[in-house]
């Protein structure tokens, strides 16, 4: 498996390019407002995407779904709970985060819905979608258990938690995510961020100070 990545906009969000060979078809995990960062480690690496998925509906993690459909014809997979957020980068922008508009914040052009314990084939991947609400309704994290990565978006990270107190957010929810789907995996699963550097399923059983919420 080859994976890229790059720390794209002012919310300093990873974006993931995950492709079975070094050349050829990909996928892209979440797409931050800088598209032409993403298009141009595309165009470094000879690749095309299949899909853009999406771990969540944030805008720091779609605002470029839209003109990176408009560049590569990619549909966009995100779950259905996070259209209030997916469908209204804009209204995120105010009344989430504050911030008056500048720029280009496209919604999805063309969605495809993500659902609990659905198996994506997609670029020769197969990637296993794991519903995790807590952070947002709609959040999902991707694994692929035959190279054993997770892309956790904003459910895990390395000694942290999502934040849930933006609407939707849930933080009972997200305990019972961890619980149920994210630490039933192998301890050498590799965890691949929203934010932040890569850590492993095992650090953050051992060491994540939140871990004591999700124990139940």
């Amino acid at each position: 498996m080859f994976n890229v990545s790059q720390t794209l906009w002012i919310a300093e969000t990873n974006s993931y390019i995950v492709a079975k060979d070094t050349a050829g078809p990909c996928v892209v995990i979440d797409a931050p407002p800088d598209v032409g960062a993403i298009a141009s480690l595309l165009a470094k690496h000879d690749l095309y995407p299949e899909a853009v998925l999406l771990t969540h509906g944030h805008i720091d993690h779609m605002g470029g779904s839209g003109e990176l459909f408009d560049l590569t014809g990619a549909a966009t997979y995100v779950h259905a709970d996070d259209d209030f957020l997916t469908l209204a980068p804009m209204e995120q922008l105010r009344g989430l985060m504050g911030v008056t508009p500048d720029g280009r914040f496209d919604a999805p052009v063309v969605r495809e819905p993500l659902a609990a314990g659905q198996t994506l084939e997609l670029a020769g991947l197969s990637l296993e979608v794991l519903h995790t609400p807590g952070h947002s309704p709609g959040h999902c994290c991707f694994v692929d258990s035959e190279e054993a990565v997770l892309w956790s978006g904003d459910q895990l990270f390395a000694g942290s938690i999502g934040r849930t107190d933006l609407p939707g957010g849930s933080t009972s929810e997200l305990f019972a995510s961890m619980r149920q789907q994210i630490m039933t995996l192998d301890d050498d699963t590799v965890v691949m961020p929203g934010h932040g550097p890569p850590t492993s399923i095992g650090v953050e059983r051992r060491s994540n100070p939140f871990r004591e919420g999700w124990a139940g």
